[in-house]
């Protein structure tokens, strides 16, 4: 199964399905990449709600997607880290350093329409 990516407004939305492959996680950044300079996108929300596992390959793909977007002019937010996920990765010390993170979509798009609001032209 592959992540959906939606533009929302000046932002990217990837929902990510209950997991992925190694390969499907490549696939995902470089289509997010892609993605972030055809659509001058701002942002992007990566939502791993529906999963059940974040392991330390996904999470440092995660945190390098967040550097090179970071790069592209885009911020990156994580959001909907269910409660057993998110103190498993506290147990095995793993971290999102260069995303930052929200509850839900909604608490995203909000941070990222204020770190666009705060920078002029939102880069």
């Amino acid at each position: 199964m592959t992540a959906r990516v939606l533009k929302l407004e000046q932002f990217l939305l990837a929902s990510l399905p209950t997991s992925l492959t190694d390969s499907g996680w490549r696939e995902l950044r470089d289509r997010v990449l892609k993605m972030v300079g055809e659509h001058r996108a701002r942002g992007v929300l990566v939502d791993v709600g529906e999963m059940d596992v974040l392991d330390s390959y996904a999470t440092r793909l995660l945190d390098g997607l967040s550097k090179m977007l970071r790069l592209r002019g885009a911020r990156t937010v994580v959001v909907g880290l269910q409660p057993g996920v998110a103190f498993a990765m506290a147990q095995l010390g793993l971290k999102l350093r260069s995303s930052g993170t929200a509850l839900d979509v909604d608490d995203g798009l909000a941070y990222l329409r204020r770190r666009a609001s705060r920078s002029g032209d939102g880069r």
